[in-house]
């Protein structure tokens, strides 16, 4: 029995506990267990290390907690009695492992792996009231999974295939699973290097991670030493919101000999205040796929200098602000082709990564490549931190030769990125090898900016003197208006305002501001004041202050017109869903638009008929013209 049919079999038998509700409960029971037991093997490899040191191997996790002493059979018989089971995993395992003192496990790898179990176990629960069942799982998982043996370590992924198909069935669909074949080669795009960190924001299950383990770890050599070797661990990186891909990304570390998952954090990477990233949070690489269509709560992300909430929005403003070093600082991301063209607030974050990063590539995948996880058509992108960017490269994954789509049993393979792989290049001489093809074609980002900048300066200049205008006039209302605060009943009235009109001309003539704006209020006061009584002051002075209320406005709405038609001009270039222009066409079978090009070639046809027919007569008239001059 494969290790997918094993997991459907435990699955099977926990739909009869009833104490197991819905797939979800399912799930979160299998990896809690599963995750135990790969701990327990995991520890037998620490053990014969230690061995080997001589030395004794302390297990970080209380004794009565261990696999091996409660759940793992001996000579073909249970621990303990499916009558006592349930209780004793309830009263005894669950509250050791959620317990332990877990304190100086920043600088003590021992506690740290307590500390990696018990984040682990604070979310979880035991789901089954069958202790007879439970037995029947823990034989299950005993008789199949043996990962001491590298070919089930290699096909942990159809065990996660299982699980994430399953957590698409309880609704769980932001729970996606990235194909190994995307993973694999955006990790060796971004090629970090022995001694770099790599860090996934959203890691889910860690698959990217794991990719990054596997490419560093391939550099390695006999020569390396067991500081490098070491290091690859203190390399990795990732943040996970949800307890369930957690669980299986901590467990996926063990497995890729990661003994101390501990930088594996459970936590919402975007709930963490937008100031209390430091520099000591900014890693080498950044490689993921972060959830793209959901929305954050209200508190996530209030304090963030460009404000959304929709998730991979706030994931790249993150990643290009306080995650990549400032300089060389590499990234590979998965969206979806609503941020290549999306607008409004996706069009300023796009205008911050290409100002602070050189996007310097974007590989356009066919639709299906997530089937059947998401139909949602996605693209890779590429960039470095540290300078802007000039020259945007595009390349259009093709379907294999027979494919129209992708499927579960029919996935993109790491083949398949051959192509891009022999195109690719190097960064270090701006891609200078790249050529364009039918697959491939660039923009000159530089020169598009400059010219839509050209073109839209004159009207924000327009608006920028306008909102000036506005502003002074607003300005002018308000002396006006203050004028009269606790003066409307005073017999001084017209004496005071003689005095502001005589200082106001002393500054007219002294040159002191703008003239303009001082002889708009000149005007005003002397106005009024020819007005004789108080009331007729106040209402020539209220006049025009509403006069000069609605110039205001009026200078507003005007400065919005000019704002618009320059924003207009530049914020369509960060439009990014650049169409092929290399490709063939490609043929329609649409009536409406088999009927357009019928109309078109008609035309075609007649304007040509003419054209014939007026180089005819002027042929003839010409024949004509020398048989008479003849």
């Amino acid at each position: 029995m494969n290790l997918s049919s094993t997991i459907k079999s435990i699955q099977d038998i926990m739909r009869k506990d009833d104490g197991v509700d819905g797939d979800a409960q399912r799930i979160g029971q299998l990896t809690w267990m599963l995750f135990l037991k790969i701990f327990d093997q995991r520890e037998e490899d620490w053990e014969d290390d230690a061995g080997d040191r001589g030395e004794t191997y302390q297990s970080p996790l209380p004794e009565a907690c261990r696999w091996r002493n409660w759940a793992k059979y001996k000579d073909g018989k249970p621990q303990i009695a499916p009558n006592e089971l349930i209780n004793y995993v309830n009263g005894t395992v669950f509250p050791g492992l959620k317990d332990m003192n877990i304190e100086g496990a920043e600088n003590n790898a021992h506690i740290a792996k307590a500390k990696v179990v018990r984040e682990v176990f604070v979310d979880s629960n035991n789901y089954m009231k069958s202790g007879t069942l439970m037995l029947g799982v823990i034989e299950k998982l005993d008789e199949a999974i043996n990962f001491h043996d590298f070919k089930t370590r290699q096909h942990l992924g159809d065990i996660y295939e299982q699980i994430l198909n399953d957590l698409r069935s309880a609704g769980n669909a932001g729970e996606f699973y990235t194909p190994r074949a995307i993973t694999q080669f955006m990790v060796q795009r971004v090629n970090p290097q022995l001694g770099e960190t790599v860090l996934d924001p959203a890691c889910g299950t860690g698959g990217f991670l794991t990719a990054a383990i596997d490419h560093l770890s391939g550099q390695l050599t006999d020569k390396s030493s067991p500081e490098q070797k070491k290091s690859i661990e203190a390399s990795i990186r990732g943040f996970e919101k949800k307890q369930l891909p957690h669980l299986l990304c901590t467990t996926n570390m063990l497995l890729h000999g990661i003994d101390v998952p501990s930088q594996i954090e459970h936590r919402n990477t975007l709930a963490k205040g937008w100031n209390d990233w430091g520099q000591n949070d900014k890693v080498d690489c950044v490689i993921t796929n972060p959830p793209f269509g959901g929305m954050e709560d209200n508190k996530s992300g209030s304090d963030y200098l460009i404000q959304t909430r929709e998730t991979a929005d706030m994931f790249v403003t993150l990643i290009v602000n306080k995650l990549l070093k400032d300089e060389g600082g590499r990234a590979a991301i998965v969206l979806p082709d609503g941020f290549l063209f999306g607008e409004g607030v996706k069009a300023r974050i796009k205008e911050e990564l290409l100002t602070k990063c050189n996007l310097h590539t974007i590989i356009r995948l066919p639709n299906g490549v997530f089937n059947p996880y998401t139909s949602i058509k996605s693209n890779l992108l590429f960039f470095t931190k540290g300078k802007p960017t000039e020259t945007i490269w595009f390349y259009e994954h093709p379907y294999p030769e027979g494919y129209k789509s992708y499927s579960k049993t029919k996935p993109i393979r790491l083949e398949e990125f051959e192509q891009e792989k022999a195109w690719w290049g190097k960064e270090k001489d701006d891609f200078a090898e790249r050529q364009e093809s039918e697959l491939a074609w660039k923009i000159d980002f530089k020169s598009i900016k400059e010219a839509a900048e050209a073109k839209a300066k004159p009207y924000w200049d327009k608006a920028e003197k306008l909102k000036n205008e506005a502003s002074d006039t607003l300005r002018q209302r308000k002396y006006l208006t203050d004028t009269l605060v606790g003066r409307r009943s005073s017999d001084d009235l017209k004496q005071l305002l003689i005095v502001q009109l005589k200082d106001l001309e002393s500054d007219l003539k002294n040159e002191t501001g703008s003239q303009e704006y001082t002889l708009v209020l000149i005007n005003a006061l002397d106005e009024a004041i020819k007005q004789g009584s108080n009331q007729k002051i106040i209402e020539s002075m209220e006049s025009a202050a509403d006069d000069l209320k609605k110039s205001a406005e009026n200078l507003q709405s005007q400065a919005r017109d000019e704002q618009a038609a320059g924003d207009r001009i530049y914020w369509p270039i960060y439009n990014l869903d650049i169409k092929n222009p290399n490709a063939p066409e490609a043929e329609s079978h649409d009536p409406d638009e088999l009927l357009i090009k019928y109309k078109q070639l008609l035309a075609d046809i007649e304007e040509t008929q003419n054209l014939l027919k007026d180089e005819l007569a002027a042929a003839l008239a010409h024949h004509f013209e020398e048989e008479e001059q003849a």
